[in-house]
């Protein structure tokens, strides 16, 4: 009878057990299931944004890049500055120009010049430092200065990057300043016709090494 009596007990208290665990599992259940499900294409998004920035942009003088050549050990992560007047030098391949050119375009030009030393050769270009693509926003601004253009900017963001117009600027009478070889062109800026949505084709698209000038 006391054998029976402590078998009758262990099942009780396993009973009880599973039971608990039972109960424990659909809790943890349930609250999985009131998780928001993560959404692949949201969450890689600002992923591939960016990489499809880097793969846009344009090299100009002053960038730092590195150059490999795949399985070639005298090709790898060969360093070089974009010089003044856009070229790179780079081994068997020798001077290229790069400014103006998005990354993938130089790794083809350069592909192939090696293709007449290296078969199929593979040829990765990586952005170090975009030194290059700059432009200024100068005058009556909060917050005067260079600014990077690693993407496509208009005049109004760029001045919106310099923190906006001060309570003295000349808002009609701003201009944008681009050299292109040994002259200056002007392009005029009327602030308040564009933030009222008129005149719109003032708000060009900037060009590395452009100033805008507020008065």
């Amino acid at each position: 009878m006391r054998v029976c009596t402590k078998t009758n007990k262990m099942g009780i208290i396993l009973k009880q057990l599973l039971k608990f665990i039972s109960f424990f599992l659909i809790i943890t259940a349930s609250a999985f299931a009131d998780l928001p499900p993560t959404d692949p294409v949201k969450a890689t998004a600002p992923l591939q944004e960016q990489k499809a920035d880097t793969a846009n942009y344009l090299l100009a003088p002053g960038d730092l890049i590195e150059i490999s050549v795949w399985k070639e050990e005298a090709l790898q992560q060969q360093q070089t500055l974009v010089a003044p007047d856009g070229n790179i030098t780079f081994p068997l391949a020798g001077t290229i120009m790069a400014a103006g050119k998005p990354m993938f375009a130089l790794e083809a030009t350069i592909a192939s010049r090696l293709a007449d030393y290296i078969a199929d050769p593979v040829v990765n270009v990586k952005l170090l430092q975009n030194n290059g693509n700059s432009i200024f926003v100068i005058g009556k601004v909060n917050k005067p200065g260079q600014y990077p253009a690693n993407r496509r900017i208009d005049a109004l963001q760029a001045l919106s990057l310099a923190g906006g117009l001060t309570v003295f600027a000349d808002s009609d009478s701003i201009h944008i300043l681009r050299r292109v070889g040994k002259e200056i062109i002007v392009f005029p800026f009327d602030y308040d016709d564009v933030v009222d949505g008129e005149h719109l084709e003032q708000n060009i698209i900037l060009e590395a090494g452009d100033t805008v000038a507020v008065p």
